[in-house]
Order: structure tokens, then C-alpha cells, then sequence
């Protein structure tokens, strides 16, 4: 009898030690970012497939990847025009994707918005189309037609993948006269700079200089886990918006108003006046004391972000303990030493954020301000 108590007991050890294992390693792989003033920071994810179009997996399988990583919010944009598996899943509704998903996340805090990607050569290559009301209106012949249909219903409409090399050959996203009619007519509002894998500089351009909102999605077909290998660390490609609060109307302006930055494989993308105030809110300083007499500098920094972020002085300060590199590490305090010279009661510390862009191979400048205990 004493014998089976103790198998028992050891089963049930092992079972809540695996118990607590998986459920420090979901706490572990959560997306966290700060609050910036005035907005809300949601984490989305608006590129997703299926098997309601090419994708491996049941929309379940999403709500579950979206849990585990604490995304806010998502998409399944299934392909329109394009179904390799109709043979085996015939499904005449294009919503169908979206309509298991939303019931699959109804217990959890996940939104799901509506979808579709409209599936085309170039030009105009494959468009996200979200916030739409009905994807079987967008199954429309002529390539202009559908878009016009999109924003009809409302939607938010940005280019995919434009630097696809099975679209470009040489991996360099343009526009041609047909993505230009449709920025001009406002039929198209954002670009991917990511997506999966990659990232282009020259998408990141094309939004800067047609005012179009910056985007970085996964694009996930298969696992997340195995695409973005995140048990050894990684993590998925997102955008971060900023929004009034966390509804689907007050995402919707935000991604119109172009309030996003992009996280990927740590790297921040975006505009400076909405990249610096996710940085500075990210980072604050917790402690700032002098070693005894000497005016050797010893600085506390706190990183309330999942971003490792790499610094370069911009100081006449010389470090005392690196080369006027700093890596702060991710939802932890690092400490660094700073020769001041003198013991000061109050300084300034300038940075270049070396994994943070504003447009290609521009880096942002921060400023963290120090007082001395």
C-alpha cells in the first residue's frame, strides 16, 4: 500500500512539475511591450493562413500560438483565389476561416478581425485586406474592382510581401503605375517592411515616402513555434499598434493613422515619433550611485520591453567597464559604469539605438536622464 502512495505521490510531483513548466515557458515566450502616453500598445498579428486556403493548420491552432505569445490580436487572411486544398476541404464561404477562429477565441482576450488576401501577379502582387465585412464580395475579377470593394466595405488594405522574390526576382520592393493609382485614389494604406523572414529597406522607403503605414507580420503557413524557432528564444515578426483603447474601432484608426512599429528578430521599425516614445517608455533609469569617492559612475537601467536593446554612446563620457557599448537586457535591470570625471549630482546619457530604425540605415537617438543618489 505504501508502495502505490509513493508511485502515486511521484506521478503526481511529475505531473506538476511538468504543469509548471509549461506554463513558465507560455509566461516566458509572452510579448511585452509598454504603454506609450496617450495610447494603448496592442500587439497584432494580421497575416495569417489555414487550411482554409494554403496554411497547415486547423484556426485553432492560431488562437492557441496567439495565446501562448500573448498577442492581442489577429487576422487570418486566407487566400481568395488561391485553394490547394479545395479538393479535400471544398468550402464556398470565404468566411469560414474567420468564423471558427472568432468562436475559438471567444473564452480568451484575443480579437479576431476579418480577412482575406487578394491573391494576384504582379502588379498588383497579394493584398491584406482586413476590417472587411464579407470576402466573398472581394471574389471579383478586376484587379482594381476588388480593391474599390474592399474599402467599400471599409477596409484597411496593405500591399504583401512586396519584396517576394518569387514577385521580384532581384528581392527589391517598387511601385509600379498600378500601386500608384491605388495610393493615389487612397484604395491602398499600408506596406509590409516584414514579413516572415525578411525585411526590405526599400518598403520601409516606399512608406516613408507615400505616407503609407509601416507593417511587419508572420505570415505563418505552418508552426509558429518551428518557423520563428521560439523554444531556443526567437519570436514571431509583429506590429505594434497604438491605439485610444483595445477595440476594433480604435485599432482601425490607429492602422489609418499609421500609429505602428514593427518588432522583428529584435530589431524595432518605425517612425521616430512613435518608435521614441516606445523606447523611452521601455527604458528607465533605477538606481544611479557613485563607487565610494571615485568618480566612477555605476548606472541602473530597467528594461520594461521584450527588446534586447544595443547602445552606442553618443558621450564624451568614456564607460568604465565596456566601449561605450551597452546591451540592456529584456524585462531586467543592467548596470554599466560611467566615468563622469567629477561626482556630479545630475547628467545626461545620449544613444544611438543600434536595433531600432526610422528609415533604412537610420538609426534613433535617445537621451536618458540621470539623477545621482
Amino acid at each position: 500500500m505504501k508502495h502505490s502512495l509513493l508511485i502515486l505521490f511521484c506521478l503526481c510531483s511529475l505531473s506538476n512539475s511538468i504543469a509548471q513548466s509549461s506554463a513558465d515557458h507560455a509566461h516566458e515566450r509572452a510579448i511585452h511591450f509598454p504603454d506609450i502616453p496617450g495610447y494603448t500598445t496592442i500587439v497584432s498579428d494580421f497575416h495569417q493562413h489555414t487550411v482554409f486556403s494554403d496554411g497547415s493548420v486547423w484556426p485553432d491552432i492560431r488562437i492557441q500560438e496567439a495565446l501562448r505569445d500573448s498577442i492581442d490580436v489577429i487576422s487570418l487572411t486566407e487566400h481568395l483565389e488561391y485553394q490547394p486544398h479545395k479538393e479535400d476541404l471544398p468550402h464556398p464561404d470565404r468566411n469560414r476561416a474567420f468564423e471558427l477562429a472568432e468562436q475559438f477565441a471567444r473564452p480568451y482576450d484575443i480579437l479576431v478581425i476579418p480577412g482575406a488576401e487578394i491573391t494576384r501577379k504582379m502588379p498588383p502582387g497579394h493584398t491584406n485586406a482586413i476590417f472587411i465585412e464579407d470576402a466573398n464580395k472581394l471574389l471579383i475579377e478586376d484587379s482594381l474592382e476588388v480593391f474599390v470593394e474592399a474599402n467599400r466595405q471599409g477596409a484597411f488594405v496593405f500591399s504583401n510581401h512586396p519584396n517576394w522574390i518569387a514577385q521580384r526576382r532581384d528581392g527589391v520592393a517598387f511601385l509600379n503605375d498600378f500601386h500608384r493609382l491605388l495610393i493615389d485614389q487612397k484604395l491602398l494604406h499600408g506596406i509590409e517592411v516584414v514579413n516572415d523572414l525578411t525585411f526590405s529597406d526599400e518598403a520601409l522607403q516606399i512608406a516613408i515616402d507615400h505616407g503609407l503605414t509601416i507593417m511587419g507580420t508572420s505570415d505563418i503557413h505552418g508552426l509558429v513555434d518551428w518557423q520563428y524557432e521560439i523554444p531556443h528564444g526567437g519570436h514571431r515578426p509583429v506590429t505594434l499598434i497604438f491605439a485610444l483603447e483595445r477595440t476594433p474601432e480604435a485599432l482601425k484608426e490607429a492602422l489609418f493613422a499609421g500609429r505602428t512599429v514593427v518588432w522583428f528578430r529584435n530589431t524595432l521599425i518605425g517612425h521616430s515619433e512613435h518608435l521614441l516614445p516606445l523606447i523611452n517608455s521601455s527604458l528607465s533609469v533605477s538606481k544611479a550611485a557613485y563607487q565610494g569617492i571615485s568618480s566612477v559612475l555605476d548606472v541602473t537601467i530597467y528594461n520594461d520591453s521584450d527588446v534586447e536593446y544595443l547602445l552606442a554612446t553618443q558621450d564624451q563620457y568614456n564607460f568604465h567597464d565596456n566601449a561605450g557599448l551597452v546591451t540592456l537586457l529584456p524585462n531586467t535591470t543592467t548596470t554599466f559604469s560611467v566615468k563622469t570625471m567629477d561626482q556630479l549630482r545630475s547628467l545626461e546619457l545620449h544613444f544611438e539605438v543600434m536595433n531600432a530604425i526610422t528609415a533604412p540605415r537610420v538609426h534613433p537617438s535617445i537621451t536618458i536622464p540621470v539623477t545621482i543618489e
